[in-house]
């Protein structure tokens, strides 16, 4: 069963699943990662390239091969939940985890190099809009209320025990 972490842009996904990596002896998958692997340039440079809709076909692809791994932290970027065939990939073989970090926060950090974002707190608050109840609609769980990567990766690694308890 693997681990998979949905949310915003500077949510702290990525971050929280460094520590369930550590934490869980699991290996950690991101799928931004993936698709800048396979096509060989940076997210930016693909975006400036190719175009969003690209993108998304890459990001898919990359979900496809994440949602084959077995026992494995996924981190997925903000936008995968904007095609249900990704969700229903990442759920079909994991727990998914979304890390519901207030907007204000996510706005007040510097995000000058994500391409949807570019720094733009309108821009962030525009893309919470659109994605928020997809977010509670593929989540299993929802990881709110926590200030620290350390103390979301400590609820995700208690629920993820327990559920393979079961």
């Amino acid at each position: 069963m693997n681990i998979v972490l949905i949310g915003m842009p500077g949510s702290g996904k990525s971050t929280v699943g460094r520590l369930l990596s550590q934490r869980l002896g699991m290996p950690l998958v991101d799928t931004d990662a993936l698709v800048e692997a396979a096509a060989n340039r940076s997210i930016p440079e693909l975006f400036a390239a190719e175009g969003e809709a690209a993108f998304r076909d890459r990001e898919t692809a990359a979900v496809r091969a994440a949602s084959a791994l077995e026992d494995t932290v996924i981190a997925t970027g903000g936008g995968v939940v904007l095609r249900s065939e990704n969700m229903q990939a990442l759920s079909g073989t994991g727990l998914v985890f979304f890390r519901d970090r207030a907007v204000e926060d996510i706005m007040g950090e510097d995000h000058s190099g994500r391409p949807l974002v570019g720094g733009d707190r309108e821009r962030i608050l525009q893309l919470y809009t659109q994605r928020i109840d997809l977010y509670h609609k593929y989540a299993r769980y929802t990881i709110s209320g926590t200030k620290t990567a350390e103390e979301a990766a400590d609820r995700i690694a208690t629920i993820y025990l327990e559920e393979r308890a079961i």
